[in-house]
């Protein structure tokens, strides 16, 4: 029942915010009747052929059976409510037979099935890898080996899910265990993790964040056990938002200390800074934009990373403020501006603001003879 067939859609999903659907994994979406127009034209052109796709019948036929179906499921929900997804493929099949499509119903009827058998056939193989990982150990990074908790995993999993539309944790954490093997490095494993779902990105954009989110766990972690000097428990969004303020001023005496960032960094008033940063911006990233920033801005030493995204941020907020009159007040006016997205430094602020080499602009004039010796000798 699939066709690469472009297929039109007149139903407006944010007519129907208030309903949602229990997928078979138990997690709620938005309620997207475009999705059901798209499914029962899909099983007229499985039938009829791709040509059927520029077919004024089938479109409308298509339009008249979602709304038969939408009317049939919401008949008793007042004002909201939710639905499972298996509810709306029965209210499907019924209206393709009530309207005598009997060889469209029974087409969609046997996708149905082959799905159903194909989903099983994956519940096996998964049991069957699930007991294969039961004996997983992962080498921490002093050496020791601990067994993989699976657990663990899909709590990293879902936070980084948590409040997007159309992803799947179960498949991220089902590709991740696939790549996960015996002796496997603990910094290994969260790429493992990054990975499993940035391969999902072309199916969803919002897997764009999960990656994100994901990579910004693993950062944590690197971040909070160098400064730390050894390894720390997990720390999660939640915990660090409680933690931010503190790691931030920890972090700039650090980086003082190991001469990345200018002394006079340290006698800011870090507390006020600290309580100024907004830990939930961290969540604003997509995949490649935190992936760059972590790849070339981040101040790091001997590859550790010391920089949080706020951190980062405020970091090169103090350096534009350092010679200022009201330097903390200025920072934090330009905090806000660079950690919103409203506005963003070039490329030379953003690496050297508020370190020992503070050289900020990308380019500067000059008065140049409008010769060829002259500009040679420039």
């Amino acid at each position: 029942m699939q066709t690469n067939a472009p297929l039109a859609v007149t139903f407006d999903s944010s007519d129907y915010s208030q309903q949602q659907v229990i997928r078979r994994n138990g997690k709620l979406t938005r309620f997207d009747p475009s999705k059901i127009q798209v499914a029962v034209t899909r099983a007229f052109l499985a039938v009829e052929g791709g040509h059927a796709s520029d077919s004024h019948r089938v479109r409308d036929i298509a339009e008249q059976l979602t709304t038969q179906v939408i009317d049939a499921l919401f008949r008793r929900l007042t004002g909201g409510g939710t639905i499972h997804i298996e509810d709306i493929q029965d209210q499907v099949e019924l209206a393709l037979m009530r309207n005598g499509h009997h060889k469209i119903a029974r087409a969609y009827v046997l996708y149905r099935e082959a799905h159903h058998q194909q989903r099983q056939l994956e519940s096996e193989v998964d049991t069957a890898d699930e007991s294969e990982k039961a004996n997983i150990h992962i080498t921490m990074a002093d050496g020791t080996k601990q067994l993989l908790r699976r657990s663990a995993l899909e709590a990293i999993v879902n936070q980084a899910c948590a409040g997007l539309d159309d992803v799947d944790e179960a498949l991220i954490l089902k590709e991740a265990l696939r790549n996960i093997y015996d002796g496997i490095a603990e910094k290994d494993v969260a790429t493992v993790l990054v990975m499993s779902a940035r391969i999902l990105i072309e199916q969803e954009p919002n897997y764009a964040q999960v990656s994100a989110r994901l990579l910004l766990d693993s950062l944590r972690q690197e971040v909070l056990s160098f400064l730390s000097m050894g390894p720390q428990p997990h720390i999660d969004q939640v915990g660090m938002t409680q933690l931010y303020a503190d790691y931030f001023g920890d972090y700039i005496r650090k980086a003082a200390e190991l001469e990345l960032l200018d002394r006079e960094l340290t006698r800011f008033d870090l507390v006020r800074l600290g309580q100024a940063i907004k830990p939930e911006r961290d969540l604003k990233f997509t995949y490649l934009g935190l992936q760059t920033l972590y790849d070339r801005y981040f101040i790091h030493s001997d590859n550790h990373r010391l920089e949080l995204p706020q951190a980062f941020f405020m970091r090169v907020a103090m350096g534009l403020a350092i010679n200022e009159i009201d330097r903390e007040g200025r920072a934090i006016e330009f905090y806000e501006l660079l950690s919103s997205f409203d506005f963003m430094s070039s490329t030379p602020t953003l690496f050297n603001s508020g370190t020992l080499r503070p050289q900020l602009s990308s380019c500067y004039l000059s008065t140049v003879p409008d010769e060829l010796e002259g500009i040679y000798n420039a």
